[in-house]
């Protein structure tokens, strides 16, 4: 059985669905070849998952915490049982949402694992899909004048180092705990190590971080990382940087233990679990890129501007092209992708005007350049930091920890980057985002008025310290 369209998408998270909306709105045919579930990484493992966990640790924190309050509260507990199935019914009510769009769109969906085939008697070109089903059943045919890969990405690990979703887990096991460890090893500070050894420290669990570098969150703003660890540290999470975990050393007879080498020195670690975060992989193995020209580079598959591949046919986003490797970067390439091939002639992606955002307690958001990365693209800059603990709101919700740092290019007044840590940063980041895509300068910042007392004005006073003259501080 064959059937034509003029898109298919292979994979149906969050770029690939979002694609397939998109090209419904245009008029264009769609399928979606999923071979899990819609929604893919970001709902089932990833961002919505894990950020339902982090706000049971949150409140759970913030319960123990009450009495600062004036409310009393007596003999707190967690039961994490329910923790899970709470994650569990937002997952399935979205999950379901996706679905319903999936139907009003009119878009098929093919629950099996797609493969791109070479020329064919179905196609002069590579591009028909054959869809394999797990049951057994005879493949299906389906011949489209577009395919957009959208396969995503998976956890990896070190060399030698295997994941037993057990005593070594990856954040897909680890987000289906049964129940608690004692303590944690995470091997790797980046944004999902640090959201998990926040999250497990706010649940009571004695963390351990191993970085190989001397920074942690080593993509952000060195100032923004310092701070994280300095107040991460009062969870009593311990960091050891500058760590080169060694495989090889890994024993799981009392709990696990690991080594790692300290600048030439040796030093065992042990914990009752291991949680691996160095990275993610793209999806490209057994999709039939072989039978193809689609190049890859370190694995990913390379595309321009509009997302096209070496096959102009054949369109790629989301984690299996690289770069930020974030849902809602995902989502705008597959918007763009298809408004491409259907002739729509999109603007380019700037990928300095996305905004970038760490789910932790403290949490971080960022848009733009570093300081060193501004200064390295020979920028003059200058910058203006403010402190959330002269914002009234801050101390109101008795979270006043953290900053927000502004650069800006000292020659134009351009606003260069802008990274925040503190309570709530995650929601006020997009007023940034805003801000560099209409090229604006920390002046026009300024001229927007933030309303007191909300936790927005410490950006606005940010702005006016690029030029020193913030007034509450």
């Amino acid at each position: 059985m064959t059937k034509e369209y003029d898109l298919v998408i292979l994979g149906g998270g969050t770029g690939g669905y979002v694609a397939a909306i998109r090209a419904s709105q245009l008029g264009l045919q769609v399928a979606i070849v999923e071979k899990g579930e819609l929604g893919g990484t970001c709902l089932h493992k990833g961002c919505i998952p894990s950020k339902a966990l982090l706000r049971s640790a949150e409140v759970f924190r913030q319960t123990l915490n009450a009495a600062e309050f004036g409310v009393e509260t007596n003999n707190t507990t967690l039961n994490f049982t329910k923790v899970q199935e709470r994650k569990a019914i937002i997952v399935d009510g979205l999950h379901q949402g996706v679905k319903g769009l999936m139907k009003k769109g009119k878009i098929d969906v093919f629950e099996g694992f797609g493969r791109i085939l070479g020329p064919s008697i179905f196609s002069p070109m590579p591009g028909t899909i054959s869809i394999e089903y797990e049951n057994g059943e005879e493949n299906t045919m389906i011949v489209p004048k577009n395919v957009l890969i959208a396969t995503g990405s998976r956890p990896k690990s070190l060399p030698g180092l295997e994941i037993d979703g057990h005593f070594v887990m990856s954040s897909d096991d680890a987000l289906h705990m049964e129940e608690l460890p004692e303590s944690i090893l995470i091997i790797g500070g980046g944004v999902i190590g640090i959201e998990w050894a926040s999250m497990l420290a706010d649940f009571g669990v004695k963390v351990t971080v191993l970085e190989y570098l001397d920074q942690i969150l080593p993509t952000e703003d060195e100032e923004i990382a310092k701070e994280m660890e300095r107040l991460l540290k009062k969870k009593d999470i311990n960091f050891i940087k500058n760590a080169k975990v060694l495989p090889d050393t890994l024993t799981t007879d009392d709990g696990v233990s690991i080594t790692a080498e300290l600048n030439a020195e040796k030093q065992a670690f042990k914990a009752e679990k291991i949680l691996v975060s160095v990275g993610r992989e793209a999806n490209t193995a057994n999709i039939g890129i072989e039978n193809t020209d689609i190049l890859l580079h370190n694995g990913y598959i390379e595309t321009n501007k509009y997302f096209q591949s070496k096959e102009t046919h054949i369109y790629a986003i989301g984690d299996v092209i690289g770069g930020m490797q974030l849902a809602h970067v995902a989502s705008h390439e597959g918007i763009i992708a298809v408004e491409h091939m259907a002739d729509q002639n999109p603007q380019p992606l700037n990928y300095d005007n996305i905004p970038s955002c760490i789910y932790s307690s403290p949490e971080s958001a960022s848009v733009g350049l570093t300081e060193k990365g501004a200064i390295e693209k020979g920028y003059h800059i200058k910058t203006g930091k403010f402190p959330f603990k002269a914002i009234g709101k801050a101390l109101v919700y008795g979270e006043s920890e953290g900053f927000v740092k502004i650069i800006a290019d000292k020659n134009t007044n351009d606003l260069l980057g802008v990274h925040m840590i503190g309570p709530h940063v995650t929601d006020m980041i997009s007023e940034a985002g805003l801000a560099k895509v209409l090229d604006a300068t920390p002046w026009e910042i300024t001229q927007s008025i933030h309303p007191h007392p909300t936790l927005s004005e410490v950006i606005g006073e940010a702005a006016l310290a690029v030029d020193g003259k913030q007034i509450h501080g």
